[in-house]
């Protein structure tokens, strides 16, 4: 077992203590949250290798700890939480978790959904940091694009559309492709939601002067970078 740290954002003193020991048995090493204020600033500076995060806690909520945490890190963000109806599953899953669970948890299935969140991340970090098709220059780890010189910032969406839009340069990609990219499952996004998100890629890629037509719909059937 690689030395991989978790953090566990969690105010109820026994079940952090039950993931704790668990996680310990596992091969793992663990840090809890003390203060839920700086919650978010503590994962994205920590060396962690997932975060275990509770929806209802004290001074805050975990949807705005997961937002703040998913704007300047890709760690695999696990919901762990009794909250268990729809909203919450869906707001968690858009804001940026990559796993929604119920408590009470099974522990064999937490430890399995873990491991394979921290395996393909790894995969994607291993990857290339950089990807560039006609001038135009995405850095996956500073999450900027860059043109002619110039630089802007992407958000997550727009890094996730526009990378995989030149990784499949030339080729159609469907809405219902790019919606499974950005979030795995299109069934918690709707059409509106992913046209926002295309305009404003395209603003953002106007900013730094890429031409208009290098994002192109193709009405019915989806968008492609030539």
């Amino acid at each position: 077992m690689p030395d991989l740290s978790i953090y566990i954002v969690e105010d109820d003193v026994t079940l952090r203590d039950e993931l704790a020991n668990l996680l310990e048995l596992n091969g793992y090493n663990m840090q809890v949250c003390n203060d839920f204020a700086t919650a978010a600033q503590t994962a994205i500076e920590g060396d962690f290798a997932c975060v275990l995060l509770d929806l209802t806690l004290p001074g805050t909520n975990g949807h705005s700890i997961c937002r703040e945490i998913r704007k300047a890190s890709e760690v695999p963000i696990i919901v762990l939480t009794s909250a268990g109806d729809e909203f919450h599953e869906v707001m968690s899953l858009n804001l940026g978790a990559n796993d929604f669970v119920l408590k009470p948890y099974r522990p064999a299935a937490l430890l399995a959904r873990m491991a394979a969140l921290i395996q393909r991340n790894g995969q994607q970090l291993a990857q290339t940091s950089t990807i560039e098709h006609e001038g135009v220059t995405v850095d996956l780890n500073a999450c900027t694009v860059a043109y002619q010189g110039k630089e802007a910032q992407l958000t997550r969406n727009e890094q996730r559309i526009l990378t995989l839009l030149m990784r499949n340069a030339g080729a159609i990609v469907s809405r219902q492709e790019i919606m499974c990219d950005l979030w795995e499952s299109d069934a918690f996004i709707d059409d509106n939601t992913l046209t926002v998100n295309i305009n404003r890629l395209r603003k953002t890629l106007a900013q730094i002067g890429v031409p208009e037509d290098y994002l192109q719909t193709r009405r019915s059937l989806g968008y492609v970078i030539e």
